[in-house]
């Protein structure tokens, strides 16, 4: 009996010796980065969009949207104009060239038939463009000179497009002369307003533009960046209730399931219910000198803080995308916590 106690002590030590040793070497799990309270509670992905080996984003001063099987679209100024992932962060493809880098800056996504189509507004090219999802080229739209807005086309340059249901198109003059142009489905230009100024109704950068139904009348929703507020419209151009302020530089805003989520580009990310009452601010950002900046460097990011939050969408699940306009590109994804 002896005997055998003693070769059964020697595997149980060396066993429990293994056990331990592997315990003290085992890294403590990273810990989990949590914005917001309540009902509205996400966790920062980290490491969310990865890129193939050898590839870069560059300068990230686009959109971000979302495509009716949930891909992710991505806009940087380099020659991968738009890029492309999964809802996981799986990167699936990229394209654009020389012909489209450095500038593509707005994006809409608009339903024909069973067709998806992009709508880019390129402020490089001072023109907006119909592409496949592909990246082939529609058509393109430049300076309306008939709107009596412009003495050359060098003046406008578009930040933003959106698409009515019945094909209208609006486009918001941002880096411009901050008009709001609506064409037709012929691209013919039916009408502008807003314009320069800090009045109600007037705008100053208009940067981003959203078009959701009410009722069934379609709605626009203004990011009026340097006036620090939200603005609705009708496409006659007729002003919606009273603005959205308590914003610091909103670039874009995007309704959906009775929320809106603003990227301000002052370090944060803003959360609105319907009426713009505030639901959350997340991610904001405790250093004011890294607040919309391009220039901030990968070692000064920090999970959980933004930078220049260019671009935000929701997903249909309550999940947001956050593009940050950053010179070496930079793309957030909150999963919402339940």
């Amino acid at each position: 009996m002896q005997r055998c106690t003693q070769r059964l002590l020697v595997p149980i030590h060396l066993l429990f010796a293994a056990l331990f040793t592997a315990a003290a070497v085992q890294p403590a799990e990273e810990e989990r980065v949590v914005l917001g309270e309540g009902e509205r509670r996400f966790e920062w992905v980290k490491g969310w969009g990865k890129l193939p080996e050898g590839m870069q984003l560059g300068n990230t001063h686009g959109s971000v949207l979302l495509d009716k099987s949930g891909r992710v679209y991505l806009n940087t100024d380099t020659e991968h104009s738009v890029v492309v992932f999964d809802a996981a962060g799986k990167f699936l493809e990229s394209w654009g060239g020389k012909e489209l880098a450095g500038g593509v800056h707005g994006m809409w996504i608009h339903s024909e038939g069973d067709a998806e189509f992009l709508y880019l507004a390129h402020i490089g090219r001072r023109e907006v463009l119909k592409t496949t999802l592909k990246g082939e080229i529609v058509w393109r739209l430049g300076c309306p000179l008939e709107s009596g807005k412009y003495d050359k086309p060098e003046q406008w340059a578009p930040t933003s497009v959106v698409v009515a249901p019945d094909g209208r198109i609006v486009v918001a003059d941002g880096y411009g002369r901050s008009w709001i142009h609506v064409f037709d489905a012929e691209r013919k230009h039916v009408r502008s307003f807003g314009g320069p100024g800090s009045e109600v109704g007037q705008l100053a950068t208009p940067h981003g533009l959203w078009l959701e139904l009410v009722e069934g009348k379609p709605e626009l929703l203004v990011a009026d960046r340097e006036n620090h507020r939200l603005q609705r419209f009708d496409l006659e151009g007729k002003r919606l209730g009273e603005p959205i302020g308590g914003l610091r530089r909103p670039c874009s805003a995007h309704a959906l399931n009775g929320e809106i989520v603003v990227a301000d580009l002052a370090g944060r990310v803003t959360l609105l219910d319907s009426t713009g009452k505030l639901l959350a601010h997340l991610g904001d950002n405790p250093d004011e000198s890294k607040r919309a900046q391009n220039g901030v460097p990968r070692e000064q990011w920090r999970d959980g803080e933004f930078l220049s939050p260019h671009s935000a969408r929701l997903a249909p699940n309550g999940d947001i995308y956050v593009a940050d306009w950053n010179y070496l590109g930079r793309v957030t994804k909150l999963a919402r916590l339940r």
